[in-house]
């Protein structure tokens, strides 16, 4: 399972995410107490370990903005993080695949996200059919596109999970003290978190610490199980022979 930490800002954040190696990390372009320019994105980028992918987080951007912060940080990953429609998600991704703009990490095009709130099985049935790699589930607050803490809808999306098509991120409230209960509820791609591994508003290495080493400990644990489940099974075959 993947992990995404969001809302990077520091250098001291930099040195935090190659000391604890997440999947991806998460630059805020919106107006947000988390946001950077493209140009602070890029210098923190810089410093990334390599293998580490770096997400840019738009919402409602002008199209120019996102390809100049894809260009200046070396974006892997475009996440849509506002209203953005069929029209505007095909506009970026021809204007990427035309761009001649190669993803920093991953060395080929970026990839485009849609962030999706869990406010209606409907409406994320309809984003399944987005033109998108993947999805990221979050939580609903007016007036606010994502960082709040609140926790999103597990059981919706659990309600709806196997008619989904697209691989997801689950975010909204993710901390150590709930990231167990929501990876065994909703069994996503990967998790997002932002505020849950924040101290004061400043991101905290124990906490991100915490959380990788939590998700270690649920991959032993699955892959724990599936062996059990294969070791059984050889028993019952051979008790039915």
């Amino acid at each position: 399972m993947k992990i995404k930490f969001c809302g990077l800002r520091r250098p001291e954040d930099i040195e935090y995410a190659n000391q604890t190696r997440p999947d991806y990390v998460g630059f805020v372009f919106a107006k947000s107490k988390r946001q950077v320019s493209p140009e602070l994105a890029g210098q923190l980028a810089a410093g990334l370990a390599a293998g580490i992918k770096k997400v840019g987080v738009f919402v409602n951007a002008p199209l120019e903005e996102i390809l100049e912060a894809v260009r200046q940080a070396g974006l892997d990953v475009v996440q849509l993080h506002g209203d953005e429609g069929p029209e505007e998600i095909r506009a970026v991704r021809e204007a990427l695949e035309a761009g001649g703009l190669e993803a920093g990490t991953i060395g080929k095009k970026p990839e485009v996200w849609k962030a999706v709130r869990t406010t209606d099985p409907l409406v994320l049935l309809a984003a399944d059919g987005l033109e998108v790699d993947l999805l990221l589930l979050d939580a609903f607050t007016p007036g606010m596109a994502g960082g709040t803490g609140v926790v999103a809808d597990w059981d919706m999306i659990r309600s709806v999970k196997a008619q989904l098509t697209k691989p997801f991120f689950l975010a909204g409230g993710l901390n150590a003290g709930n990231i167990e209960e929501a990876v065994r509820a909703v069994e996503p791609f990967g998790i997002d978190l932002s505020s849950g591994i924040e101290t004061e508003g400043f991101k905290d290495l124990g906490k991100m610490e915490d959380i990788v080493a939590l998700m270690a400990d649920l991959a032993r644990a699955a892959h724990q199980a599936a062996l059990a489940r294969v070791d059984n099974s050889g028993e019952d075959r051979g008790k039915q022979a």
